[in-house]
Formats: structure tokens, sequence, C-alpha cells
């Protein structure tokens, strides 16, 4: 891992228990878990959330291989943040895209003051 401003990177290794058939194929959603990781890393805040994801699943991930994910934040409007992602498995870019997070000025689960 490795994080600066701005910017983070993580990896991981994928197994066999991240399959979605018998051909090996990981199942997408691991990969773009850790483009979110990376993502939150990047923007470096503890109430962070993700708001919306733009992604390009480019090609495909198996078991076995290293995945490394690379975020960038690129835009930063008030608390809204724009962070470009860049996922490899070895030398192969196999996803791209942009999340759109936020960081509201309270945990997302905080109890709600009531109304007077």
């Amino acid at each position: 891992m490795a994080l600066g401003e701005g910017t983070a990177t993580v990896a991981m290794v994928t197994t066999a228990r991240m399959t979605a058939d018998e051909h090996g194929l990981v199942h997408g959603g691991f990969v773009f878990g850790l483009a979110d990781h990376a993502a939150m890393l990047a923007v470096n805040e503890p109430t962070v959330v993700l708001g919306a994801a733009e992604l390009r699943f480019v090609a495909p991930v198996v078991a076995g291989q290293r995945v490394v994910a690379t975020a960038r934040v690129a835009e930063t409007k008030g608390n809204k943040h724009l962070v470009d992602v860049e996922v490899h498995a070895d030398q192969t870019v196999v996803l791209t895209g942009r999340l759109t997070c936020f960081v509201p000025p309270t945990h997302v689960l905080a109890p709600k003051e009531e109304a007077p």
C-alpha cells in the first residue's frame, strides 16, 4: 500500500473463492471493491462515502493474479471529491473510471438529532 496527498495504491492477490465460474474468472465486485478502497484512501477523510461510480471493465481477472488499484483525487468542490481510478492485473489495465465521493460532516450512521 502507498499513500500520498490525494493518491493511494492498494493491492490484493485474487483467490479461487473470488471466482464466478469454472474458468477462474474473478467476480467484478472484488475488483470494484479494491478500486473503491483506493479511492477512499486517496480522499483520506474519516467520514468519506461513495456516492456514485462510472467504471469500465476492460479486461478479465483470473484467480491467482495480483491486482493493483491506483486512485487520484482529480477534483474537489466543497465536500465532493472526484477520484480517478485504474486497476491493473499484471501489466494489463482491467478497470478504469471515476468515483464520486462525499465527505459529510458526521458519520452516515451517526444518530440524527431530533427536531425540537
